[in-house]
């Protein structure tokens, strides 16, 4: 884990997919909340939709139920999948910029 710290080695998680797949049994045992405050590049994704159940969205939605996150947590999730992703620079900043400060 530090390696990825480290790094900012960034990971995809696809929350819906992990308790269809039983990696979780139930979306309160979810572990992305853990990862995000050691510091991993944790990012929401989707994965077959069709399938597992949802677009990012409702990956996200299902997190923010089952986690009681914050919005601090939710704002960090996505500021990660910005910077994860492979926009040119500026592109990531006018994104970030639209982002609602956290109160």
């Amino acid at each position: 884990m530090s390696y990825l710290v480290q790094h900012r080695i960034p990971l995809t998680v696809c929350p819906l997919s992990n308790t269809k797949l039983k990696v979780f049994n139930d979306m309160a045992e979810h572990n992305i909340l853990e990862l995000l405050e050691k510091g991993v590049r944790v990012t929401v994704n989707s994965d077959d939709p069709a399938y597992f159940g949802g677009y990012v969205n409702a990956n996200y939605q299902a997190l923010a139920d089952s986690l009681n996150m914050n919005e601090a947590q939710l704002k960090q999730l996505a500021v990660n999948s910005i910077t994860a992703s492979f926009l040119p620079e500026e592109q990531q900043a006018q994104h970030l910029e639209k982002l609602t400060p956290c109160k």
